[in-house]
Formats: C-alpha cells, sequence, structure tokens
C-alpha cells in the first residue's frame, strides 16, 4: 500500500458522513426495501443475477435481532411477490442473535429459511470471523438438511478452508468461495497476498471436483482469469458455478463476464446501517476511498 494510500485509510474516520455517503451509493442500494429492489430490478435488466443483504452485524440485543428478522421475512415477501426468481438473500449469522444466544439465533434462521424457502428464494448464510465459523457451519448443515436451498461462505485466507470443503455433504452443497476480509491471526489464517491466491486457486478446484456448486466471489482479475481458465480445463457446464461481485466495485468486469456467457451475481446490500460498510469498503480499495479525500480537500 502507497503513502498516500495509507494517509486515505488512515483520514477515513475524519471524513465527514455525508461526503461518504456520496461515495457510498456506489455501494450500497439506499436505506429502504423499495431502494433495494430497484437496484435489483435495474441489475437484472443488465444481466445479472442478485443476492440481497440487509447491513448490519455483531447484534446484541434481543429485540434487534427480532427487528432485523422482521425485515428480512418481509423481503422475502416482496422478493416471491415481485417474481423475482434470480433474486436470494445473504444474511449474517449475528445479525439473528448468534452472539446472543445459538439456539435463539437458530430460531430466527429457520424462520426466515422457512418463508423463503416457501417461495423458492435461497438463503446464504455469509461467513464472518473465526469466532463465528464453527456455528455458522453446523447451522448451515443444520438448515440444508431441512429445507436444501441454503448455502454458506468459505474464506480462502483460512487455513482451515481445504478441510471445511472436504468435509462437506457429498451432494447439493452450495458455496460461495471468497479471499476474506476479517483481520485474523496467522495462526488461523494465511497472510501472503499470493498466498491467499493461490489457496483460493486450489479451493476452487476442489470445490468443483467435489461437485459443489460455487459462487465464485472476487473482483481480482487474476483470479478471475484462473477461474475461466479451470473451468474450461475441467470442461464445466455455466450451470455449474456463478461469479458474484459486489455492488459498486469492477462493473466493466461484471459485463464483460456476463457478456462472454456467465452466470454473475451482485450483492446487494441496502438499510440503514450503511456508513460501516461504506468505511469498511473504502479501506479496502484506497483507490476509491481517494476520491473521498479529494472532495472533502475540494470542499464539496
Amino acid at each position: 500500500m502507497s503513502l498516500f494510500d495509507r494517509l486515505v485509510v488512515t483520514t477515513l474516520p475524519l471524513v465527514p458522513k455525508f461526503i461518504v455517503g456520496r461515495v457510498a451509493a456506489r455501494y450500497v442500494a439506499g436505506e429502504t426495501r423499495d431502494d433495494a429492489i430497484r437496484t435489483v430490478r435495474e441489475l437484472e435488466a443488465e444481466g445479472a443475477m442478485t443476492t440481497v443483504d440487509l447491513l448490519g452485524e455483531e447484534i446484541t440485543e434481543r429485540a434487534a435481532a427480532t427487528a432485523a428478522l422482521e425485515e428480512y421475512l418481509h423481503l422475502a415477501e416482496r422478493i416471491r411477490d415481485e417474481g423475482l426468481d434470480d433474486c436470494y438473500i445473504s444474511v449474517k449469522p449475528t445479525q439473528m442473535g448468534l452472539a446472543i444466544d445459538k439456539d435463539f439465533c437458530r430460531q430466527n434462521l429457520e424462520k426466515l429459511v422457512e418463508v423463503a424457502s416457501a417461495s423458492g428464494t435461497f438463503v446464504r448464510l455469509d461467513m464472518e470471523d473465526r469466532a463465528t465459523t464453527d456455528d455458522t457451519i453446523e447451522l448451515y448443515r443444520s438448515l440444508k438438511e431441512r429445507y436444501g436451498s441454503v448455502g454458506t461462505v468459505f474464506q480462502s485466507y483460512m487455513r482451515r478452508t481445504l478441510s471445511d470443503i472436504a468435509a462437506l455433504p457429498s451432494e447439493g452443497a452450495n458455496i460461495r468461495l471468497c479471499k476474506g476480509i476479517y483481520i485474523e491471526p496467522r495462526a488461523v489464517a494465511w497472510k501472503g497476498y499470493d498466498t491467499v491466491r493461490h489457496n483460493f486457486v486450489k479451493a476452487l478446484e476442489k470445490l468443483f471436483e467435489q461437485g459443489v456448486y460455487v459462487g465464485i466471489a472476487t473482483h481480482d482479475e487474476y483470479l478471475v482469469c484462473a477461474a475461466v481458465a479451470l473451468i474450461d480445463r475441467l470442461g464445466l457446464d455455466r450451470d455449474r458455478y456463478e461469479f458474484q461481485m459486489l455492488l459498486g466495485v469492477e462493473p466493466e468486469l461484471r459485463r464483460i463476464l456476463i457478456k462472454d456467457g456467465h452466470r454473475l451475481r451482485v450483492y446487494v446490500p441496502y438499510g440503514r446501517d450503511w456508513y460501516l460498510y461504506s468505511v469498511r469498503r473504502l479501506r479496502e480499495n484506497p483507490k476509491i476511498a481517494g476520491y473521498v479525500l479529494k472532495a472533502l480537500l475540494r470542499g464539496e
């Protein structure tokens, strides 16, 4: 990371919220369900599939988790009523109360998955930090066994990922593979940039060999190229995988992949908790964060 990039990252907390909001508009659909559905429609017109996520995680109050569940239930009903067949739901277990009580979280997730699966809407359990990994995988297994239309996420920077892949059910697993964004100790996570890339490709190959449906979640063109080469070498049909990208990140690459005939899904976040999510995205992409700093310096 360059000196300027480090300056951008360290000064983000000082940037006025309204300026962050202007730049964050590319990353977040808006604050309301209507905003999310409108963005889904726009992406559908482009040929993309979508997954919608209500922003918010690490909830420590039951009332907040219950409110998040209610919003997700309304979202599932809206997806059904709007006939959005290529749209599904992503949810973080801590948003459903995992940090409060695992059984409470399980009950909330069961309600959501039951409503969603009744209308054919897939639900993915997002992966968070290492403290939640075992619980998230266990919840995924139990919900998938009961309802079917459930998936989860593996992160290629985690040392355990290849073992977790080997332990997947023999049939019907649906996994999003990403690099991972949480700050983890070296004891549990690979740290080298090229090492994480290498493990991503190895994990992807192992998932394909086990017959897993994979959401290849990356904006890294090197990994996209490696994935396409692997798909070609294995002779995989286009219905065996999809690419996945965040809203607002690498739209040109997104359009290239769609034009080339690959299935591609865009992660569409919405909600009032947009600020922390946006700051995280900006920290991950100092080039975009630089636009925020320049706007501040120009007094815009």
